[in-house]
């Protein structure tokens, strides 16, 4: 079997589908948000798959010209997952900095093409009014940062509800800080 994939390999084309609706080409599994083109050099023919596959399947990766090796392929793999990602998040925000008229929208939005990450402030004003005008994201894919002294302060002293609403953008380890910070997790 991996004779039959050596003449194909990654095309670069990526499809963020923004919902995990999708099948695989190659193997069926559904729920795949993201797809990523596969090429057969022979035929020509292409296939939507998941990164898995390409990965599974060891199907060929190139950059620059030169074939990745398994763990090269995973990294660029990964990183063009976090670039659909960061673009779904200012799709996102795009969105709801048009419905609303404020000012604190506008300027996260700039802030985050600017740094791909939202302080605790911002987080919790993009991810409350994305979810009071129902427009569809997912708030996991927001990063936060909390290097800064100053943002670790905002997250101390911020409400408990507001905790709570920027809890699924929280890094594993942020969590834990904002726990021994005072905060409770949320049920």
């Amino acid at each position: 079997m991996p004779e039959a994939f050596e003449e194909r390999s990654f095309t670069e084309r990526t499809i963020d589908h923004e919902h995990a609706t999708e099948t695989c080409q190659l193997c069926e599994q559904e729920s795949i948000r993201y797809h990523f083109e596969i090429r057969s050099s022979l035929t020509q023919h292409a296939l939507l798959v998941g990164s898995q596959c390409i990965l599974k399947f060891r199907i060929s990766i190139f950059e620059n010209g030169r074939r990745l090796s398994e763990k090269d392929s995973r990294k660029k793999l990964d990183r063009l997952t976090q670039k659909m990602r960061l673009d779904a998040c200012i799709r996102s925000l795009e969105k709801v900095a048009s419905a609303e008229a404020n000012p604190i929208l506008s300027n996260a939005l700039q802030y985050y093409r600017k740094n791909e990450y939202l302080s605790p402030k911002y987080a919790f004003v993009v991810l409350w009014q994305l979810k009071t005008n129902n427009i569809d994201h997912n708030p996991s894919f927001f990063k936060i940062n909390l290097r800064l002294e100053k943002y670790k302060n905002d997250l101390r002293t911020m409400r408990l509800s507001h905790i709570h609403a920027i809890w699924p953008a929280l890094s594993s380890s942020q969590r834990e800080m904002a726990i021994r910070f005072g905060h409770k997790a949320p049920n």
